[in-house]
């Protein structure tokens, strides 16, 4: 019946499957372990009315031009500009670190004369690595340094990733900005919006092709068998002739021959406040207080005008997938046991013509929602458009 087995029905899976049946008339089925589509955007109206992110807030940004042109295709959009503060020291500066910040944080005097070495030093506009200030031979661009990375960064990061501040690594560090601008704008990419009706009814759209069947609370690895004698694949017990387009967990379908591979998880409280407003922004850091790391009220990234508000406030914690309130992976864990671990799983799908592995889980990457719509984009072009 099918020529197309997609598993998974986040970003990754459900763009493949609408090329395949818009592009090429295939016939698809996607098999979605949750009882929803969407994947990790997956947003619902709560008992509030409150249209609401489960898991977690997504704010879509790209400079991808086809990416954004593709999407248009399946929703309207609501311009959103995402600006996050961080609460610390009893005052709310804007992050990344940025020019309001500085004058925010130190008196004026003070913070002109550090406002004209940045831009001197590095230029208006530019973003620079918060180590490569941290190593300026400058000695109160080095003390600025310290206190962002002492105040803003550090203390966030240990709760993000549950490591020791000595433990983070290098490349960690190396990525998190000082912007020398007045932009608090959190991403600087040429589109940024929120679908008009929400992520559910953006996939909703994308998957509504005749050509494509959902079954939605099935765990495929019950319906998929990789015969390793024979590089083939059986579905449902027999021969399955088609391709089958993996995008879950890379060691879940090899069975974790190798052992698992690590992530992050998170938890998240949401709570209905009686009052139309909770917090100045959508989002608020908090690096240095609480075991939460950030607060989110949905309605500011939504424009919904309603009576109440609906926050979430986001606990990081260790994955463990036999522990329902554990068990969602959100962020892979990099580092050298991982990356040899993933180039062995890796390895394996090489045994099977028909199988194609890819997205976040697949390829055990962080991908924003662009990054998986662009990976999924390219892989059907060169699977089925590139002879």
């Amino acid at each position: 019946m099918f020529d197309v087995i997609v598993v998974g029905a986040g970003f990754s899976g459900a763009v493949f499957a609408e090329r395949c049946a818009s592009v090429k008339g295939l016939k698809v089925l996607i098999i979605e372990q949750r009882e929803h589509i969407a994947g990790n955007c997956f947003d619902y109206h709560d008992q509030h009315d409150v249209l609401i992110h489960k898991y977690g807030p997504h704010i879509f940004h790209t400079a991808k031009q086809d990416v954004w042109a593709y999407l248009s295709q399946f929703t309207n959009w609501r311009e959103y500009q995402h600006e996050v503060l961080a609460s610390i020291d009893n005052k709310l500066i804007p992050v990344p670190f940025n020019l309001n910040s500085l004058k925010l944080w130190y008196v004026e005097a003070e913070a002109d004369k550090l406002k004209e070495k940045l831009v001197s030093r590095y230029g208006y506009g530019h973003k620079i690595g918060i180590q490569t200030l941290r190593e300026t031979d400058d000695g109160e661009l080095k003390a600025l340094a310290e206190l962002i990375y002492e105040k803003v960064f550090v203390n966030y990061t240990s709760k993000q990733w549950g490591v020791s501040p000595e433990d983070i690594s290098p490349e960690v560090i190396a990525r998190v900005p000082v912007y020398i601008s007045t932009d608090n704008r959190y991403f600087q990419d040429e589109y940024q919006a929120i679908p008009a009706d929400g992520y559910t009814s953006l996939f909703e759209s994308m998957l509504s092709h005749p050509n494509i069947e959902l079954e939605l609370g099935q765990n495929a690895m019950e319906m998929i068998r990789l015969d390793k004698a024979t590089g083939g694949i059986l579905f449902r017990g027999e021969p399955f002739q088609g391709k089958v387009v993996f995008t879950g967990m890379i060691d879940e379908l090899f069975d974790f021959e190798f052992g698992e591979l690590a992530y992050r998880s998170l938890q998240f409280q949401f709570e209905n406040h009686h009052k139309e407003s909770f917090q100045t922004n959508a989002t608020v850091n908090y690096p240095n207080d609480h075991l939460y790391t950030r607060i989110t009220e949905f309605k500011k990234i939504t424009g919904q005008v309603t009576d109440t508000t609906t926050i979430v406030k986001e606990f990081p914690q260790d994955y463990d997938r036999n522990d329902e309130h554990k068990n969602v992976p959100y962020y892979p864990m990099f580092n050298a046991k991982n990356e040899k671990l993933y180039s062995a799983y890796r390895t394996l799908t090489e045994r099977y013509e028909s199988l194609i592995v890819f997205g976040r889980l697949g390829d055990f990457k962080y991908y924003n929602m662009d990054d998986a719509v662009k990976r999924s984009l390219d892989v059907f072009e060169t699977v089925y458009m590139s002879n």
